[in-house]
Protein backbone atom coordinates (compact mmCIF):
# COMPACT_ATOMS: atom_id res chain seq x y z
CA UNK A 1 0.00 0.00 0.00
CA UNK A 2 1.35 3.40 -0.75
CA UNK A 3 2.35 5.77 1.77
CA UNK A 4 0.05 8.66 1.00
CA UNK A 5 -2.89 5.77 1.17
CA UNK A 6 -1.80 4.05 4.18
CA UNK A 7 -1.98 7.36 6.07
CA UNK A 8 -5.02 8.38 4.52
CA UNK A 9 -6.66 4.92 6.14
CA UNK A 10 -4.69 4.72 9.27
CA UNK A 11 -6.70 8.46 9.97
CA UNK A 12 -9.97 6.88 9.07
CA UNK A 13 -9.48 4.62 11.61
CA UNK A 14 -9.09 1.87 10.13
CA UNK A 15 -7.10 -1.08 12.42
CA UNK A 16 -6.10 -3.41 9.29
CA UNK A 17 -3.79 -0.07 7.78
CA UNK A 18 -2.86 0.82 11.35
CA UNK A 19 -1.41 -2.23 12.00
CA UNK A 20 0.37 -2.49 8.60
CA UNK A 21 1.89 0.92 9.23
CA UNK A 22 3.45 -0.55 12.48
CA UNK A 23 4.84 -3.14 11.08
CA UNK A 24 6.38 -1.24 8.20
CA UNK A 25 8.40 0.84 10.27
CA UNK A 26 8.69 -1.45 13.40
CA UNK A 27 11.94 -3.41 12.48
CA UNK A 28 13.98 -0.11 11.02
CA UNK A 29 12.56 2.05 13.61
CA UNK A 30 13.32 -0.26 16.49
CA UNK A 31 17.08 -1.25 15.56
CA UNK A 32 17.07 3.02 15.31
CA UNK A 33 16.22 3.00 18.91
CA UNK A 34 18.49 0.27 20.08
CA UNK A 35 21.75 2.64 18.68
CA UNK A 36 21.05 5.57 20.57
CA UNK A 37 19.68 3.87 23.66
CA UNK A 38 22.35 1.71 26.66
CA UNK A 39 20.25 -1.51 26.73
CA UNK A 40 17.14 -3.40 25.07
CA UNK A 41 14.79 -2.10 27.83
CA UNK A 42 15.48 1.76 27.28
CA UNK A 43 15.17 1.33 23.70
CA UNK A 44 12.20 -0.55 23.88
CA UNK A 45 10.45 1.86 26.01
CA UNK A 46 11.74 5.01 23.71
CA UNK A 47 10.47 2.93 20.46
CA UNK A 48 6.99 2.36 22.31
CA UNK A 49 6.77 6.09 23.25
CA UNK A 50 7.55 7.00 19.26
CA UNK A 51 5.05 4.93 17.92
CA UNK A 52 2.60 6.18 20.23
CA UNK A 53 3.96 9.92 19.17
CA UNK A 54 3.46 8.87 15.26
CA UNK A 55 -0.15 7.43 15.72
CA UNK A 56 -0.85 10.97 17.62
CA UNK A 57 0.44 13.10 15.25
CA UNK A 58 -0.20 11.67 12.55
CA UNK A 59 -2.81 14.10 11.30
CA UNK A 60 0.32 16.78 11.54
CA UNK A 61 2.13 14.65 8.85
CA UNK A 62 1.88 17.33 5.61
CA UNK A 63 2.65 14.83 2.77
CA UNK A 64 5.76 16.89 1.71
CA UNK A 65 8.47 14.45 2.08
CA UNK A 66 8.50 10.42 2.44
CA UNK A 67 6.50 8.92 5.43
CA UNK A 68 9.84 7.19 6.15
CA UNK A 69 11.52 10.61 7.08
CA UNK A 70 8.72 11.47 9.24
CA UNK A 71 8.80 8.85 11.28
CA UNK A 72 12.46 8.31 11.67
CA UNK A 73 12.21 12.11 12.88
CA UNK A 74 9.52 11.25 15.71
CA UNK A 75 12.01 8.18 16.44
CA UNK A 76 15.14 10.14 17.20
CA UNK A 77 13.01 12.83 19.04
CA UNK A 78 11.48 10.23 21.47
CA UNK A 79 15.04 8.54 21.92
CA UNK A 80 16.37 11.83 22.84
CA UNK A 81 13.66 12.96 25.03
CA UNK A 82 14.28 9.82 27.40
CA UNK A 83 18.06 10.11 27.05
CA UNK A 84 17.37 13.59 28.53
CA UNK A 85 14.81 12.45 31.10
CA UNK A 86 17.45 10.06 32.03
CA UNK A 87 20.16 12.60 32.53
CA UNK A 88 22.69 10.95 31.27
CA UNK A 89 23.64 12.69 28.30
CA UNK A 90 27.18 14.19 27.48
CA UNK A 91 30.09 14.01 28.65
CA UNK A 92 30.76 10.42 30.27
CA UNK A 93 34.32 10.31 29.80
CA UNK A 94 36.76 13.31 30.27
CA UNK A 95 38.77 14.47 27.68
CA UNK A 96 41.88 13.29 29.20
CA UNK A 97 40.85 9.84 29.25
CA UNK A 98 41.00 9.81 25.13
CA UNK A 99 42.84 12.78 23.95
CA UNK A 100 45.88 10.84 23.12
CA UNK A 101 43.94 8.69 20.62
CA UNK A 102 42.31 11.48 18.88
CA UNK A 103 44.37 11.80 15.30
CA UNK A 104 43.87 13.29 12.19
CA UNK A 105 44.03 10.41 9.94
CA UNK A 106 42.52 6.86 10.69
CA UNK A 107 43.73 4.17 9.69
CA UNK A 108 41.71 1.00 11.10
CA UNK A 109 41.45 -1.67 8.84
CA UNK A 110 39.25 -4.62 10.30
CA UNK A 111 37.17 -7.83 9.04
CA UNK A 112 34.37 -6.52 11.55
CA UNK A 113 30.80 -7.73 10.52
CA UNK A 114 28.13 -5.12 11.22
CA UNK A 115 26.50 -6.71 14.30
CA UNK A 116 29.57 -6.36 15.64
CA UNK A 117 30.28 -2.72 15.25
CA UNK A 118 26.97 -2.23 15.96
CA UNK A 119 27.64 -4.22 19.48
CA UNK A 120 31.01 -1.68 19.66
CA UNK A 121 28.48 1.44 18.81
CA UNK A 122 26.26 0.25 21.72
CA UNK A 123 29.05 0.09 24.17
CA UNK A 124 29.81 3.44 23.60
CA UNK A 125 29.22 5.89 26.49
CA UNK A 126 25.88 7.85 25.95
CA UNK A 127 26.95 11.22 25.36
CA UNK A 128 29.55 9.52 22.12
CA UNK A 129 26.83 7.21 21.13
CA UNK A 130 24.32 10.21 20.54
CA UNK A 131 26.25 12.53 18.80
CA UNK A 132 27.83 9.46 16.77
CA UNK A 133 24.38 8.04 15.86
CA UNK A 134 23.29 11.71 15.45
CA UNK A 135 25.88 13.31 12.72
CA UNK A 136 27.23 9.41 10.94
CA UNK A 137 24.18 7.98 10.57
CA UNK A 138 21.23 10.21 10.69
CA UNK A 139 23.32 13.05 9.30
CA UNK A 140 22.69 16.14 11.57
CA UNK A 141 25.02 19.24 11.27
CA UNK A 142 26.67 19.52 14.75
CA UNK A 143 24.70 22.86 14.82
CA UNK A 144 21.63 20.69 14.82
CA UNK A 145 22.62 18.37 17.42
CA UNK A 146 24.01 21.32 19.37
CA UNK A 147 20.28 22.50 19.59
CA UNK A 148 18.82 19.51 19.81
CA UNK A 149 20.86 18.76 22.65
CA UNK A 150 21.23 21.79 24.30
CA UNK A 151 25.05 21.95 24.00
CA UNK A 152 27.68 24.00 21.89
CA UNK A 153 28.53 23.20 18.69
CA UNK A 154 32.09 22.58 19.97
CA UNK A 155 31.33 19.79 22.11
CA UNK A 156 29.22 17.80 19.65
CA UNK A 157 32.46 18.16 17.49
CA UNK A 158 34.56 16.84 20.38
CA UNK A 159 32.06 13.96 21.29
CA UNK A 160 32.15 12.82 17.98
CA UNK A 161 35.88 12.97 18.05
CA UNK A 162 35.71 10.72 20.94
CA UNK A 163 33.42 8.42 20.06
CA UNK A 164 35.90 7.63 16.50
CA UNK A 165 38.60 7.58 18.51
CA UNK A 166 36.59 5.00 21.04
CA UNK A 167 35.42 2.48 18.38
CA UNK A 168 38.87 2.97 16.64
CA UNK A 169 40.57 1.60 19.75
CA UNK A 170 37.74 -1.00 20.37
CA UNK A 171 38.50 -2.30 16.15
CA UNK A 172 41.80 -2.47 16.92
CA UNK A 173 41.39 -4.34 20.40
CA UNK A 174 39.41 -6.57 18.14
CA UNK A 175 41.57 -7.12 15.60
CA UNK A 176 44.17 -7.94 17.88
CA UNK A 177 42.23 -10.31 19.82
CA UNK A 178 42.84 -8.01 22.85
CA UNK A 179 38.89 -8.66 23.86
Amino acid sequence: MEDVQLVKECLSGKARAQKTLFDKFAPRMMALCFRYMKDKDEAEDAFQIGMVKVFSKLTEFKFEGPLDGWVRRIMVNSCLDQLRRNQRFVADVTYDDVAYKLEVQETVTSSLNTEVLMGLVQSMPTGYRVVFNLFAIEGFSHQEIAEQMGISESTSKSQYLRARAYLRQRIEEKDHGKE
